[in-house]
């Protein structure tokens, strides 16, 4: 099962992680090849490719909008509100929906620059 982190911010503005399955059914999505194992579509507004330098740090800060960030390379950190902190590390994939309160602290904790697929979603 392939599986992504969420962080997103309670009634009170304290920010949470939370490991959630991406669900997958067959489907005949580029015929006439054989079937593929698809996750449901969701919508996409934009998206952007982030570059972020070693040693970066992020103090308390809210995501501007929902978002989904795919960790290409590099390694980092990030930590809720709550004090549980996550490694971000290539292949993780965050949904990020704490868009109100503290927000979340994010940094870059390797040696090289940290690439990030960023997809932006409606609200």
């Amino acid at each position: 099962m392939v599986s992504y982190l969420r962080i997103y911010a309670d009634a009170r503005g304290e920010s949470h992680f939370e490991d959630l399955d991406i669900p997958f059914e067959e489907a005949d999505f580029v015929p006439p090849a054989p079937p593929v194992l698809l996750s449901p579509s969701q919508p996409a507004s934009a998206f952007s490719i982030e570059r972020v330098p070693p040693g970066w740090f992020g103090d308390w800060h809210p995501v501007p909008q929902r978002l989904m960030a795919v960790y290409l390379s590099g390694s980092g950190e990030m930590v809720a509100s709550d004090g549980e902190a996550r490694d971000l590390v290539p292949g993780t994939i965050l949904l990020a929906e704490d868009t109100t309160g503290k927000g979340h602290r994010s940094s870059v904790t390797g040696t090289e620059d940290m690439h990030v697929l960023i997809l932006m979603l409606p609200d």
